[in-house]
């Protein structure tokens, strides 16, 4: 048996907010791009580290890349080349 809605079911999912109704963005800012880049550089030497079974490469070189790609990223958001930055306010990002 098929399950029909109410008219009061239908009006409620119509007014009722949706989780899609919020603009999330995806991130396409300087800062962004440049932050993911350097991640992805080291995770490929954390791959390599980790093939190569080193310690220091897949630590020091890969997992520390990471962390520098973050904190490069954070660094230059609060510079305003974040996602509403300041600086990118009249270049259409």
């Amino acid at each position: 048996m098929a399950h029909h809605a109410t008219a009061t079911e239908q009006e409620t999912a119509e007014t009722a907010p949706s989780i899609h109704d919020e603009v999330i963005g995806h991130g396409n800012s300087p800062a962004a791009w440049t932050c993911v880049l350097i991640m992805t550089v080291g995770c490929i030497i954390a791959c390599v580290g980790f093939i190569m079974a080193s310690n220091l490469v897949f630590w020091g070189g890969g997992i520390g890349i990471v962390v520098v790609g973050l904190i490069v990223g954070w660094i230059m958001k609060k510079a305003g080349y974040g996602v509403d930055g300041s600086k990118l306010q009249s270049s259409g990002h």
